[in-house]
């Protein structure tokens, strides 16, 4: 599953990698003394904030030097517990926190004032940095020492992830509203971590992945601007942070880095005016590659971890200052707390065994390096101006969506075809069973559903103790500061005064969006470029004029998303290439109840729904939508499913009623399109049967 996660401050971690030789003289090629290793953090949290509490006691005993949290689908988007919209997402790829008193729950025993803490958290951000100021104003830790991240950068949830709640302008007003307050009064936080890690995920060529990310930097730092006197923006400047990502291929990742790097300098000097040069440095956090991990011969995610890892540390002048990796079976579901450990033991034997850290910048004076930063500076030097022909990041959502869904249709028509190699997955199949997959779970954790229900009814029970007059009194304020137009009337103050009162999640995020209106993203698929003409394509669109023939009309697919998961890069692939291929396409986007993908496939006429989860919420609501489908009088119609779906869950969903089911190791895109048209056409052949 992919993950996303902060970068940080330039807190590095205790120790060194290791003195270097007392026999050698020190020298040019050599350190005095060895850097210290990079900030190192494990990604985690399910289930509960108090099971999440003993998985970060346990990391940190184990080594790790960072805290970085994981929040569930609910908390990313604004919605409780008991929310129709939370059914079967609770705990699954994060922890639950819905007010104050979970917050403190997650972080007990852990010294808050000495802990540097990352928060994957954009929508809701300003909501969770709230309850961890008040949770650390209540264990007695003044604000002023907390030094860690918020990601906070609602465009890319626009772009590539999904957990957005609001429409952009409000949404950059949060994150301005934020950066503003944090630079003031949390002065040692980083309120905003550009991330370009889900642009990559999403598709993006490194060119595309720095222009945007630095796109969006200049969106925040222009909506901030009027909120701060002009003396203050080099602060500003200085507490903005990356959140990139490194792919295999890692010698043009490290390109790509020092190429953001240069940007990001020249930025700073030259639109801000930012004239110390510290200031101006490119602070990032990283975590590699997801997007490459495979379900087909997991083991080799492994070696692929590794090799990512040497991108972001290998030169010193562009090295990560923190570093999480993913486990080697987030292909397959959600990893244990033993393959946690084996991420953070990759990066302690970096860091610790090897001499990555003892020389100055092994890049230096590399013609290649050199020619491969040109390259991309240049590239994305012109994407930005296209960007700013839209009218900037905020506005360009619309042509950066769809440039992301054409450049990711290219990559998978190169793994298609062959011409892009992924051991394991369309080259060297053959292989021995895992026994890392022996196990009765298929090696992965799985949350156990009662999450939810126990979820439910402490929500409930906080309701009950809390001061329900504050409560309102707190909403009510809250409200009025989010309908000012004044940019003096900062929503951080009536944020943490809510916290404080026990307001939940769900009650602080639907009272800004009673404010600020529902929103939903453009989806990129009616604007993506048509599609490529091949042999296999042609042999495909007969099929489907053929079966349309049969129909009497277009063959027609609805391609849906219940849930929260906003991860939406293979539906929208699905969509484009079911449109390439002749077929009427309902893609609605993201966030949608059972209920509402049934109501949609019955008022469209559709005579297939795909559907697409990867949360780990596909036992819920898979079932659901079938349900619903069958109650709407349409329970014969075709349901395929695609998604992180364990080999477990496979028996239940296909007795349930789904035709077909395709996990990550299904590549062959065409191949769907074709057993599709097989459903249809047996789906036409018992209707004419039954007529006859």
């Amino acid at each position: 599953m992919a993950k996303e996660q902060t970068g940080e401050a330039g807190v590095r971690g205790e120790g060194g990698a290791g003195e270097v030789p007392s026999r050698l003289a020190p020298a040019p090629h050599r350190l005095a003394e060895a850097d210290r290793p990079w900030m190192m953090r494990t990604y985690a949290g399910h289930s509960t904030a108090r099971r999440s509490n003993e998985l970060y006691r346990g990391n940190i005993a184990k080594g790790q030097t960072g805290l970085s949290i994981a929040f569930d689908l609910p908390t990313q988007t604004g919605y409780d517990a008991d929310h129709e919209l939370a059914r079967g997402e609770v705990g699954k790829v994060g922890v639950p926190i819905a007010h104050k008193g979970e917050m403190r729950a997650l972080l007990d025993g852990i010294p808050l004032d000495r802990m540097n803490t990352s928060m994957t958290i954009n929508a809701t951000a300003a909501w969770l940095l709230a309850l961890y100021i008040v949770t650390a104003e209540e264990t007695g830790v003044d604000p002023v020492v907390l030094q860690g991240t918020t990601q906070n950068d609602i465009i890319k949830e626009y772009l590539s992830r999904g957990t957005y709640a609001f429409p952009p302008a409000p949404s950059m007003r949060l994150i301005a509203d934020m950066v503003a307050y944090t630079v003031e009064h949390v002065p040692k936080w980083n309120p905003v971590n550009i991330c370009s890690y889900h642009l990559q995920e999403a598709g993006a060529t490194p060119v595309q992945e720095i222009a945007f990310s630095m796109a969006t930097a200049i969106a925040v730092l222009d909506e901030v601007r009027p909120r701060v006197a002009d003396e203050v923006m080099p602060k500003v400047f200085s507490r903005i942070s990356f959140f990139v990502n490194a792919g295999v291929r890692f010698i043009e990742e490290h390109a790509k880095l020092r190429a953001m790097t240069e940007l990001w300098d020249e930025l700073g000097r030259e639109r801000y005016g930012v004239q110390d040069a510290k200031a101006r440095r490119f602070r990032y956090g990283v975590q590699v590659n997801s997007l490459g991990l495979t379900e087909a011969q997991p083991e080799n995610n492994v070696q692929r971890i590794v090799l990512e890892a040497l991108a972001v540390t290998l030169g010193r002048n562009a090295r990560a200052r923190a570093v999480q990796l993913p486990a080697w079976n987030e292909a397959l579901g959600l990893p244990r707390p033993w393959d946690q450990q084996w991420s953070l033991r990759i990066q302690q034997v970096l860091a610790y065994e090897t001499d990555v850290l003892e020389y100055p910048d092994i890049f230096g004076g590399s013609t290649v390096m050199e020619g491969l930063v040109n390259e991309l500076l240049e590239g994305a030097r012109a994407e930005l101006a296209v960007v700013a022909e839209h009218g900037g990041a905020v506005e360009a959502v619309p042509y950066m969506k769809a440039a992301l869904v054409d450049s990711h249709r290219a990559r998978v028509r190169r793994i298609e075809s062959g011409e892009m190699v992924v051991v394991g997955q369309n080259r060297f199949t053959e292989t021995e069973d895992s026994p890392l997959t022996a196990d009765a779970e298929g090696g992965i954790l799985v949350v156990d559903p009662g999450v939810e229900l126990e979820a439910q009814e402490a929500l409930e029970q906080w309701r009950s103790e809390r001061d329900e007059s504050a409560v309102a009194e707190a909403l009510a304020e809250l409200r009025r500061v989010a309908a000012s137009d004044s940019e003096s009337e900062n929503i951080m103050p009536a944020t943490i005064t809510a916290a404080r009162a026990g307001v939940t999640t769900g009650e602080w995020a639907g009272a800004l969006r009673e404010v600020f209106r529902d929103y939903r993203a453009p989806t990129g698929v009616s604007d993506a470029a048509a599609g490529i003409d091949d042999e296999g394509l042609e042999q495909l669109r007969e099929e489907v004029a053929e079966v349309s023939e049969r129909l009497g009309r277009r063959l027609k697919i609805l391609v849906g998303k219940p849930g929260l998961d906003g991860h939406s890069n293979g539906a929208e692939q699905i969509a484009v290439r079911a449109r390439d291929a002749g077929m009427d396409v309902v893609y609605e986007g993201i966030r949608l109840t059972p209920s509402q993908i049934a109501a949609s496939a019955v008022q469209e006429g559709v005579h297939v729904v795909g559907l697409s989860i990867l949360s780990g919420s596909h036992r819920e609501l898979i079932p659901a939508v079938i349900e619903e489908l069958r109650a709407a009088g349409d329970g014969d119609v075709p349901v395929v499913v695609g998604g992180i779906i364990p080999e477990a869950d496979v028996a239940s969903l296909r007795a349930a009623g789904v035709a077909a089911i395709y996990t990550p190791k299904d590549f062959d895109l065409s191949r769907i399109m074709h057993d599709i048209v097989r459903l249809v056409n047996e789906r036409v052949a018992r209707h004419n049967g039954s007529a006859s």
